[in-house]
């Protein structure tokens, strides 16, 4: 693939895929190659799941649906990029730009977190826990506005960086694994990145039954985040500062409190995010009718209303021009020290 297609293509691939994320999305009636991956899971999670209650075997089964998701990911990404080269260069390109802006999710979050803001501001607190219902796995129907709000800021952030620069990490990553390994291109580590996340999303729960079946998908999921959740995190501050956010508190919060967090990855976007806020977010939710407790995120020092959840959408589109931009220039610059 390498050979076949100029790395400055694929530079420019991926910033088109940013933009075309922007301006169209998710729309419904295109075919999305993540349900198809979903779906995948899906029967094979019904095929395996069929001892949940018993510890190794359900364990080896998750780690078995694991490395088959993602074996058939990166074999049809790699088959389908190498068919469309064949065919003709334009269809190479118009389908990997499509299939790029399918592993982005900035418009189709803006929505889904916009929803939420509407029904809040028409005075509709039913309607708001049912939209922001969709975007997290907590129980919503007795939450109030306080709680809704909170719950979508914390979604906000933590989707920042796995619906947003986590895919994007890992274009830039497979241009320069694409160097090493021919088919380990921006598109295939980003589809790759797509499936691990959605095997986490779909079966990593500790309630029943995924309990054992998604140990290990839940566990890889936080390994391929590990990274960019501490670099989009500062992505996420300096985002903040150029939008006028309190940089400064930023820093201060994200240092205290990105371990307060179950997760190794959530508490750090999350805690940029309630430091340039200045909210506190985190306590107290149930999953499953199961009460979890869990660390405060953040100082309290402005009130968390539907203006909040508008201005983490900022600092989220905003981080992503951060890494975009940054990731554009210094492969640029690298190249251009290559040809000297």
């Amino acid at each position: 693939m390498a050979g076949s297609v100029p790395y400055l293509w694929w530079m420019l691939l991926i910033l088109g895929a940013v933009a075309l994320d922007w301006l169209v999305g998710d729309p419904v009636k295109i075919p999305h190659p993540i349900v198809w991956i979903g779906k995948l899971i899906g029967a094979l999670t019904k095929k395996l799941n069929t001892t949940p209650e018993i510890k190794d075997a359900s364990r080896a089964k998750g780690l078995l649906m694991w490395v088959v998701v993602i074996a058939v990911t990166g074999a049809v990404t790699t088959g389908v990029q190498w068919l469309c080269l064949k065919i003709h260069p334009a269809v190479f390109v118009v389908v990997t730009l499509w299939f790029l802006g399918t592993t982005l999710a900035e418009k189709s979050l803006r929505q889904a977190v916009e929803g939420v803001v509407k029904a809040l501001r028409a005075g509709d607190l039913e309607e708001a826990r049912v939209q922001v219902g969709y975007l997290c796995g907590r129980d919503t129907s007795a939450l109030s506005e306080h709680d809704v709000i909170r719950a979508t800021v914390e979604t906000t952030a933590e989707n920042t960086i796995d619906g947003i620069l986590a895919p994007l990490f890992y274009m830039f990553v497979g241009l320069i694994l694409q160097h090493f390994v021919w088919f380990l291109s921006p598109l295939t580590l980003a589809m790759v990145y797509k499936a691990v996340n959605t095997m986490d999303s779909m079966t990593g729960y500790i309630q029943k039954p995924y309990t054992h079946y998604g140990f290990f998908p839940a566990k890889l999921d936080d390994a391929f985040n590990f990274p960019i959740a501490r670099l989009g995190s500062w992505m996420m501050l300096i985002a903040g500062a150029a939008l006028g956010f309190d940089f400064k508190n930023g820093v201060r919060v994200y240092k205290r409190d990105h371990n307060m967090h179950k997760s190794p990855n959530a508490g750090h976007p999350e805690s940029a995010a309630a430091g340039l806020l200045r909210v506190q977010i985190g306590g107290t939710n149930v999953y499953f009718g199961e009460v979890v407790e869990k660390p405060t995120i953040g100082d309290a020092d402005a009130p968390l209303t539907a203006d909040t959840v508008h201005q983490c959408l900022k600092i989220m589109t905003g981080s992503e021009m951060v890494f975009a931009a940054l990731g554009a220039v210094v492969y640029i610059a690298v190249v251009f020290l290559q040809l000297r």
